[in-house]
């Protein structure tokens, strides 16, 4: 097991770029990560990488064995998962990426109830408003918010969840209250902007179709709850889905904005890499999701869902 743990720690390596990067992965010290590589090359009586202070580079030899630890860990993985599967028994390490207002308010509560039905899984959670990559930071399954693009990938639907516009009383107060969609363009709009993303499109619903605005305002970032702090601090009109603001609409420090215009409904999903045999543990949080998660979603948003969004 040495052995395949090295080769883990060296593939790892090779995909983040460094030593330190895949040791925080890993959970592992920098000096263990090194040390890994010195066994592995020792066993192997070649130099793997050639490493600089800042980042590290296969050899010639490195490459060649880098493509066949593809095969030997996807070979291994699959027989483990078949092991498992016999079983019936999910273990070994769970890694899950989720939007950071979802796994806070959403996947929190609940993710406890999941370790108590699985006690042989262990779960690392990463939480970032980017959508991560999972093949390349090693994520066994995600949690995603909106339209998915990458086929590659089994994406499982678990609930649609409304999304609504608000502002602060005292915004609306200084700055008045819009009455049609286009008099969005007038106001101050806080915008989620990941890095590489299109320009920012609000779209809202009408009874002659969707309208499409092309918003802007004095704060975009790429943290979606810093842009609800600054809405409750009264700088603007947010798009938000109603399970991250529900509590402040319930007390009225945020109402909602074009109650009659609302944004379409936002999908989220489970997603996990497309591979022949899944590992009895992603299945199991898959299934676990797709049965807690919509009572969860539902259950923050209460009744703000009739009372606030829809009401005219």
């Amino acid at each position: 097991m040495a052995l395949i743990e090295n080769i883990r720690v060296f593939v790892r390596v090779l995909e983040l770029g460094s030593l330190s990067a895949a040791g925080r992965h890993m959970r592992l010290s920098p000096a263990v990560v090194s040390h890994r590589l010195q066994q592995l090359e020792a066993h192997l009586g070649v130099r793997l990488l050639n490493r600089t202070t800042r980042r590290v580079k296969p050899t010639e030899h490195g490459s060649a064995f880098y493509e066949a630890c593809q095969d030997v860990l996807a070979t291994l993985e699959r027989a483990e998962a078949t092991v498992a599967d016999a079983g019936r028994l999910p273990r070994g390490t769970l890694r899950i990426t989720a939007p950071l207002g979802f796994g806070r308010q959403i996947l929190a509560p609940i993710l406890p109830d999941f370790r108590e039905a699985h006690p042989e899984v262990s779960v690392q959670l990463r939480l970032s408003d980017h959508v991560l990559d999972l093949l390349a930071e090693g994520m066994d399954v995600a949690l995603r918010m909106g339209t998915l693009a990458d086929s590659s990938l089994i994406a499982r639907k678990i609930a649609d969840c409304p999304q609504v516009l608000c502002a602060a009383p005292a915004y609306l107060k200084r700055h008045g209250t819009p009455a049609e969609p286009a008099d969005l363009l007038k106001h101050a709009c806080l915008i989620l902007r990941l890095p590489g993303a299109r320009p920012v499109r609000w779209v809202l619903s009408s009874p002659d179709g969707p309208v499409t605005l092309a918003v802007s305002g004095p704060v975009d970032a790429d943290f979606g709850e810093i842009l609800t702090e600054f809405a409750l601090r009264g700088h603007g009109v947010v798009m938000k889905p109603l399970w991250e603001v529900a509590d402040y609409l319930r007390d009225g420090r945020l109402v909602p904005v074009l109650p009659d215009f609302p944004p379409p409904p936002i999908s989220i999903s489970v997603v996990y890499p497309h591979r022949r045999l899944v590992a009895a543990k992603t299945r199991a949080f898959a299934d676990f999701i797709l049965d807690r998660g919509s009572a969860a979603i539902l259950e923050a948003i209460g009744e703000v869902a009739e009372q606030k969004v829809s009401a005219a």
